[in-house]
């Protein structure tokens, strides 16, 4: 039985174990949302960290695991809901961010500056 300070992550963690559907979804999700996410930039940096083969497997594990909450359709609180639906998925994201930062390197970064530069000019944004 889970206790109360896991509940709800369950499905995140089952679902990061799954790479693939973590990347194909997280794509899907992002395209819907993205000029409603200010931490954009993070998101996409950690992305690219996650699926870097130079990262160390912890990380991408902690990376993985806060990507699959960002792509769940359900929250604890709601993603539709105006200034307040993405504040979850803010603080998982910044505390697995703060866990492994010095793994996020400038090529990550840059390369989600790239991604979200090129979605404004296109209006695409794909990996």
């Amino acid at each position: 039985m889970a206790s109360e300070q896991t509940v709800g992550f369950e499905p995140a963690d089952e679902l990061a174990k799954d790479r693939e559907s973590v990347r194909r979804r997280f794509w899907i999700k992002l395209k819907r949302v993205m000029a409603q996410l200010p931490f954009a930039e993070d998101l996409l940096a950690a992305y690219y960290c996650a699926f870097d083969k130079q990262t160390p497997r912890h990380v991408q594990v902690a990376l993985l695991g806060a990507i699959a909450y960002f792509i769940l359709p359900f929250d604890f609180v709601p993603d539709v809901l105006p200034m307040l639906g993405f504040t979850d998925d803010a603080a998982v994201l910044a505390t697995a961010i703060r866990m492994v930062a010095a793994n996020i390197r400038q090529e990550h970064r840059d390369a989600a500056r790239v991604a979200l530069k090129r979605a404004i000019e296109t209006g695409d944004i794909s990996e």
